[in-house]
């Protein structure tokens, strides 16, 4: 057995490399230990199953009983949205009510012929997800026909989670009823900034006020968890504009939050109108660490619950299920155009354009755009990708799995040094500098997990934003 030695592979890197892949020490860590972001989510790359064998590897796969963990949830897409955000890199088809129609009955097609396959029935879904695309924009006939099919169709657990995702705008008693009528007990919705000039000039419809009141109405239920999105680093977002942010989101009375920030993609609009003039351009990787270490003493402060590196509780109601079992490899059944999910060792991606994945459906098969075998090393992924996710990392008992492991201990130390993560006497706690980079930190441990265990060389991954 050939045991690798990862401290000579790393000193022998050119320097530029040997940064962007495993940080620097600096004065000031949060600001310094990288230059860039490397990837958006951190993950191995897996291997593509022929088309022509994919849908029998899948219906195989759903004639089988579950083994092992037992834990599932389900994903589904709706590929609509009013109008699209400048920032968005998801946005797929506008609305139009006949249009929403047809789909709407389609995916309800595909829910009905997964109903009763063994592999989905044998356990229960802990947790479902309808995200997008702009769920809430559904009317309310649609979404009342889609919730039921989910509690009809789906072995739900006794504790499920059922969240909608969507826009402030669509905060109207004839939705919401129907929504707290149907099963859903928890709304995640982005509201990005409650600024008017700063919300509005990125594609937000409403006016900060009009967010507020909204929330308050929808938090009048009492009925579900209600969850926002804010996000730093927009154009004309100033740290003053970001301190009332986080100021007017303790004020809504809202049940929790993600603080995340922009990714300036450089075949995005907002990028384009930042080149051509037309907006203020993006706050730079700088500026958005110190966002990030306002808002993260912002929400300590208040005594708000860590639920990862980048979302927060304010109170019980708040669970993140959803979140937190995805990123530690919990089996995905996906359904609608575009949505994507990962079942006993497959991953897939639906078909994101509507006519294919309507075509598909209507014939009786699944919609692939792909479907792949996941990483060999997954086992592996999903341990490191949950244990960061909650901001520690047992490295001892990370290596204990296999010998060839060992020097993974040589990041142990290196990152201490580099005030990315501190030995608590059994596993190593992000800094706070380690919070923010933590996706970077994630994929240099798969990489060097893959190439430790004889997979493929360490990769590099340029930048992903385009904001400096």
């Amino acid at each position: 057995m050939t045991v690798k030695d990862l401290a000579a592979y790393i000193a022998a890197l050119p320097e530029e490399e040997r940064i962007l892949q495993f940080g620097k020490k600096a004065a000031d860590p949060l600001q310094g230990a990288f230059r860039h972001k490397r990837v958006v989510h951190a993950g191995l790359k897996g291997r593509m199953i022929p088309p022509d064998k994919a849908q029998a590897r899948w219906n195989a796969l759903m004639e089988r009983p579950v083994e092992g963990n037992p834990l599932q949830m389900a994903y589904l897409h709706i590929p609509f949205c009013k109008t699209k955000c400048l920032y968005c890199g998801f946005f797929q088809n506008g609305t139009d009510m006949s249009v929403e129609d047809r789909y709407v009955d389609h995916l309800l097609m595909e829910l009905a012929q997964d109903a009763d396959k063994p592999r989905l029935q044998s356990a229960p879904i802990q947790s479902v997800f309808i995200g997008g695309g702009t769920p809430t924009s559904l009317s309310p006939s649609n979404i009342r026909r889609l919730l039921r099919a989910i509690r009809k169709t789906l072995p739900l657990a006794n504790d499920y989670e059922l969240t909608l995702e969507g826009r402030v705008h669509d905060l109207v008693e004839e939705k919401m009823d129907v929504w707290m009528e149907e099963g859903v007990n928890r709304i995640s919705l982005g509201v990005q900034s409650f600024d008017t000039k700063v919300r509005q000039q990125v594609g937000r419809i409403d006016t900060g006020e009009e967010v507020m009141k909204r929330l308050q109405k929808l938090s009048a239920y009492n009925q579900c968890a209600v969850i926002i999105d804010l996000m730093y680093g927009l154009p004309d977002q100033t740290l003053d504009v970001w301190q009332e942010d986080l100021h007017h989101l303790v004020e809504s009375g809202v049940d929790g939050a993600d603080l995340y920030q922009l990714d300036v993609f450089e075949n995005s609009d907002l990028h384009k109108r930042i080149e051509e003039g037309r907006l203020s351009p993006a706050a730079t990787t700088l500026m958005q660490t110190e966002m990030f270490r306002i808002g993260r003493r912002y929400m300590a402060q208040w005594g708000c619950k860590r639920i990862s590196h980048c979302h927060w509780a304010k109170n019980n109601r708040e669970r993140s299920l959803y979140n937190t079992l995805a990123r530690s490899g919990t089996h995905l059944f996906p359904f609608g155009c575009g949505a994507g999910g990962h079942v006993d060792g497959v991953s897939t991606m639906l078909h994101r354009v509507l006519g294919p994945y309507e075509g598909m459906v209507a014939r009786g098969v699944k919609p692939f755009m792909f479907l792949s075998e996941v990483s060999p090393f997954a086992a592996y992924e999903a341990r490191v990708q949950g244990e960061m996710n909650q901001c520690h990392l047992n490295l001892d008992a990370l290596m204990a799995l296999d010998p060839r492991l060992v020097s993974l201990s040589h990041l142990g130390d290196l990152w201490e040094e580099y005030g990315l993560w501190h030995f608590n006497g059994i596993q190593y706690d992000l800094t706070e500098a380690g919070e923010f980079w933590v996706v970077n930190m994630t994929q240099t441990l798969l990489e060097c997990i893959q190439w430790l265990l004889g997979g493929e060389k360490i990769m590099n991954h340029a930048p992903v934003a385009a904001q400096g």
